[in-house]
């Protein structure tokens, strides 16, 4: 075999044992956590990053652990920071075409009204709030009682710290959480896979993502969470993962 024969090769192998990877372990998560089942119809919300465009394309392969008969779509909401980005959406429309989903894309004007003067102080909080209750409306409009978000390990451990740096609370998101007594289910399939293993299928996959433009984003408290981290792992490169497991090794009788 020729080596440039060789080496595109060797490419194909380690690309399709990445996705394999990150599906068996998509897959493992849903089944722990019971997130999907037969017949649902969900809502995968589209960020536009590389985390929710992963996690749509990893639901649409085939599925070993996961029902097959389930529906998915999609749904992005432009934030309105950056009005000249029809070309990145023009991408993501043929991206979600290519993939035969159906997908609701709507402009909004939520992020300059949450950065406004008049919210300066918190203006994350009522971006997520109003985006959130937008995302429920349209899971309502198209009888989707399970949302998909693309959130995983690295999320999940920032979360803690953000809450208890700055919340004064030990809370995270859940891999699977219920809403308005089970009308609604949040669940976060990519809960058992760490932020690096997706960007690099997303870079293999050549996955259009791109960045919402919130200027809030290089000064937010999960940047400072990520920058003490990123420190931490400098000399002790099991810290997430030790931050990740002791959320499940809970000693109550040690605590308050």
């Amino acid at each position: 075999m020729r080596p440039v024969i060789f080496h595109q090769h060797i490419k194909k192998i380690m690309k399709r044992n990445l996705q394999e990877f990150l599906r068996k372990n998509m897959e493992r998560a849903v089944s722990d956590y019971q997130m999907i089942e037969g017949g649902d119809r969900i809502l995968v919300c589209l960020s536009g990053g590389d985390d929710s465009y992963a996690l749509l394309k990893l639901l649409t392969l085939k599925k070993i652990y996961i029902p097959n008969d389930i529906y998915i779509m999609a749904a992005h909401i432009d934030l309105g920071f950056d009005p000249r980005n029809q070309e990145k959406l023009a991408d993501m429309e043929e991206f979600l075409d290519k993939h035969h989903i159906e997908f609701v894309l709507e402009k909004s004007d939520i992020g300059p009204y949450a950065h406004s003067a008049e919210n300066r102080l918190n203006p994350c909080f009522l971006c997520s709030k109003i985006r959130k209750k937008r995302i429920l409306e349209i899971a309502d409009r198209y009888h989707c009682s399970k949302i998909a978000l693309g959130h995983h390990k690295d999320d999940i451990v920032e979360t803690l710290l953000i809450n208890m740096f700055f919340g004064r609370e030990i809370s995270t998101m859940k891999p699977k959480q219920e809403l308005f007594g089970g009308k609604f289910y949040i669940i976060r399939p990519l809960a058992y896979l760490w932020e690096k293993d997706i960007k690099k299928y997303a870079r293999e996959q050549q996955i259009p993502s791109f960045d919402n433009g919130c200027p809030t984003s290089p000064t937010s408290k999960r940047k400072v969470v990520k920058d003490i981290l990123k420190m931490l792992e400098r000399d002790h490169k099991r810290v997430k993962e030790n931050i990740y497991k002791s959320m499940k090794h809970v000693k109550t009788d040690y605590l308050l």
